[in-house]
């Protein structure tokens, strides 16, 4: 009695805040048992036809005919909770309620608002017969319950009701009428019911699209579970806003089984509440009692089941036993809450804050139930949105941190890989140095044709390991979106012709033809990134080489607009190959992917060269096209605009290197500081043969006490070596002022190192595996610059 008391007081309050009046019977004047007087009545607002009326039980009277006598009783009235002679009357059975209403003479409109009773009524006002749910009858055969609300319009004029409900019960396990007949004006009515009908569809609307929402959210890749229980939480106790109480469901689908749709009523109560307790254990896994919240799910979910598969008789007797359960999810729900919010877990706020308007709706919804109170509806409408938003910016707050979780780990993990295909680039790189470099010395030894064949297999399989190697690493920068693009001077038939002369052996091999066409309109150098425009070049005619049999390859650059500043190129490579067809012509440009496996295994190659093309071109503004049929050729091409350059384009080849026989580098001393001994022997071999004089030191530390700058004119030092490494010697050289030239041999990427190489003072870098072309050229430069 005392949490009675308490929530009557609650409910006091809230009425005061919301300016809510409780019309009760002592508003109305009753002469005598069965009649009501509302002359007196300026019916500004709806009345509640409640006093006494007369009842008789196990009779259903002519409503043509005005009887005296009956049995006086409060209205409304459950028949199960009244005594005849004694005894309880039981829920199967049917009745009649009399009531004589007296009304102003007035042309007002009046309407009656009838509700749903248990289970299925007629209604007659003066001998007619005006509103019915369902059929009527005075056993269980033919007998229909239905549920639905109906209005009841009275004829201006009319100065008094006769009001005869005949009411019948064979399926619920309640007997007569629960909720007030009202009368009131016709607009205000009206009003009122689309008032009502209007805040059930747009809250049973949100949630289930709040529902599909999280359920979309959870399919589509979030597989928390927590976002799944809610979504079918949501979805599930729509039905609980349309399909009860005011029986908007029932008004937009009419003669709907009432069969079904008092199973679906509480079931939807009996596993909503399971379902959100097991929602909470998912929420907060850490906060609950595993044991009891499973005892509160099975106890919803075995009432649940009792729904499904008994009569309506046997679980409709379930709610009293079940308001435990649910006082108990009340009390445990809040309590998860607060402890989650003390431990500051993701969302907390919002969950505890929902737990308020939990507490509100809870006890509006007892209090209507023990009619004590009307529905408050308005009241509820605002704390089931303010409940479902809570709960809904609570998963939206778990979603968002889960996904920032998922950022910084795919960030870390893009380290991680940064920083393992950087440490795969060296140890790989430096070995090949030592392949590459040895090949080539064997090859400048005057070998037998055999071993130069040999050599020439071994060199190929090299530079094709490089390339792959290569190619991976780029891919992985522009991916991590580290590519930085230069903008300088640059002659792009120079780097056309030279891509084709590099690769004119490999096409000769094949005997394939590979031309090339300058349009003589290109007159001046272009501004852009000659590393970038050539990788992109060399990629497509290398893919158009090893992909043609027969035939020829032709590369080509056309001017397709020029202003003053600006000139627009049409470059394209052209083949007589293998074709693509138009299926797989999307695919070849996917990384790690060819036309077919059957490509892949005939022809080589990760797949990585048209990919990494096409995002160099994307990059810069541009695309890369493809038009190709099968066994007929393909024609890669893309137009790029380029700032144009103030140098005009120089036809002059470039100056041929001296010979190794000219001993160029005669009377230079070079200190070499490499812990590889294969890169030593390599290095060594190369500078000796230009005719330099070489020391050697294995760390940064004992190239600190061997240099001689009276004898040595360049440091060549490896970065990466053991005692110390190459960035902190030659931090130190430069700290004792030596000034001579330090070149570094390493075989890290050039963008991981530029920087700290010209920090530590490093002039200039050689890249590794290098070509002997390469290193005579940097050493070269730095000693005779």
């Amino acid at each position: 009695m005392g949490a009675r008391k308490a929530m009557l007081v609650l409910l006091a309050q809230l009425c005061l805040c919301f300016n809510i009046s409780l019309a009760t019977a002592g508003d109305l004047h009753v002469n005598q048992a069965g009649i009501m007087d509302l002359r007196g009545h300026s019916f500004s607002s709806d009345i509640p036809l409640n006093g006494t009326w007369l009842f008789s039980w196990h009779q259903l009277l002519n409503p043509k005919l005005q009887y005296i006598g009956g049995i006086p009783v409060n209205f409304p009235a459950k028949w199960t909770d009244l005594k005849l002679n004694g005894k309880k009357l039981p829920s199967f059975g049917y009745a009649t309620y009399r009531l004589k209403v007296l009304l102003p003479k007035s042309k007002q409109a009046l309407r009656i608002a009838m509700p749903e009773v248990y289970t299925a009524y007629e209604l007659f006002i003066n001998g007619n017969q005006v509103a019915s749910n369902g059929v009527v009858t005075t056993s269980e055969k033919g007998f229909v319950p239905y549920a639905e609300y109906r209005a009841v319009d009275i004829p201006v004029g009319t100065d008094s009701l006769y009001m005869v409900l005949q009411i019948a019960n064979f399926a619920h396990s309640k007997g007569g009428i629960k909720k007030n007949i009202t009368i009131g004006p016709t607009e205000l009515m009206s009003l009122k019911r689309n008032r009502a009908e209007g805040i059930d569809l747009i809250l049973g609307g949100c949630l289930i699209m709040g529902g599909l929402f999280f359920l979309g959210l959870y399919l589509m890749g979030s597989r928390d579970k927590a976002i799944l229980l809610f979504a079918i939480y949501s979805i599930i106790y729509s039905y609980r806003i349309i399909g009860i109480d005011n029986y908007v469901l029932h008004t937009m689908i009419p003669n709907i089984s009432w069969y079904f749709t008092i199973r679906l009523e509480y079931f939807t109560l009996f596993f909503g509440i399971g379902l959100f307790s097991l929602y909470t254990r998912y929420l907060y896994p850490q906060e609950v009692k595993e044991r009891q919240v499973l005892a509160l799910c099975a106890c919803c979910f075995c009432f649940a089941t009792i729904t499904l598969v008994f009569s309506p008789y046997y679980f409709t007797q379930l709610i009293n036993p079940f308001l435990v359960v649910m006082a108990a999810c009340l009390i445990y729900i809040p309590y998860v809450y607060i402890r989650a919010f003390r431990k500051r877990r993701p969302g907390a706020i919002y969950t505890l804050m929902s737990s308020v308007a939990l507490v509100i709706l809870f006890a509006i919804a007892l209090l209507h139930y023990w009619e004590i109170t009307p529905a408050l509806q308005l009241l509820s409408f605002i704390c089931y949105l303010a409940f479902f938003f809570l709960q809904s910016l609570v998963l939206s707050h778990r979603v968002s941190f889960k996904l920032g979780t998922a950022k910084r780990e795919a960030e870390e993990g893009l380290k991680v890989k940064s920083e393992f295909l950087s440490t795969m680039s060296h140890e790989i790189r430096t070995p090949l140095n030592a392949v590459i470099g040895m090949s080539h010395l064997l090859l400048k030894n005057n070998p037998r044709k055999d071993q130069q064949e040999q050599l020439d297999v071994m060199l190929f399989s090299a530079n094709n390991l490089l390339a792959i190697v290569n190619d991976i690493l780029d891919y992985n920068k522009i991916e991590a979106g580290k590519i930085v693009f230069e903008r300088i001077e640059m002659d792009i038939t120079a780097i056309t012709r030279n891509i084709v002369s590099g690769l004119r052996s490999t096409a000769q091999d094949k005997n394939i033809e590979l031309r090339l066409k300058i349009d003589p309109l290109l007159k001046n150098k272009i501004m852009g990134d000659p590393t970038r425009i050539s990788q992109v070049i060399t990629n497509l005619v290398h893919n158009a080489i090893k992909f043609t049999e027969r035939g020829s390859v032709e590369v080509g650059v056309e001017v397709r607009m020029q202003s003053e500043k600006t000139t627009t190129l049409y470059l394209y490579v052209k083949d007589t190959g293998i074709g693509i067809s138009q299926a797989n012509q999307k695919r070849v440009f996917e990384r790690f992917t060819q036309a077919d496996s059957s490509t892949s295994r005939g022809f080589g190659g990760t797949g990585l060269g048209l990919a990494i093309s096409k995002r160099i071109l994307e990059l810069q503004e541009s695309d890369l096209h493809l038009i190709s049929e099968p066994n007929e050729g393909s024609l890669f091409y893309f137009f790029l605009t380029f700032d144009k350059g103030t140098s005009a384009i120089n036809e002059k080849k470039q100056s041929v290197l001296p010979l190794e026989s000219d001993q160029p580098l005669a009377g230079v001393s070079i200190l070499l500081v490499e812990d590889n001994m294969m890169n030593v022997l390599v290095a060594q071999r190369y500078l000796e043969r230009w005719g330099a004089e070489i020391d050697v030191a294995y760390n940064g530390l004992e190239a600190l006490h061997k240099l001689n700058l009276d004898k040595h004119q360049l440091v060549l030092i490896d970065l990466n070596m053991p005692v110390m490494d190459g960035y902190e010697a030659a931090t130190r050289m430069r700290a004792d002022g030596v000034v001579i030239p330090i070149l570094a041999l390493t075989a890290n990427l050039p963008e991981e190192i530029r920087d700290r190489v010209y920090e530590a003072g490093i002039n200039d870098f050689v890249l590794k595996p290098f070509l002997p072309d390469e290193l005579y050229r940097k050493v070269m430069h730095a000693v005779f610059k």
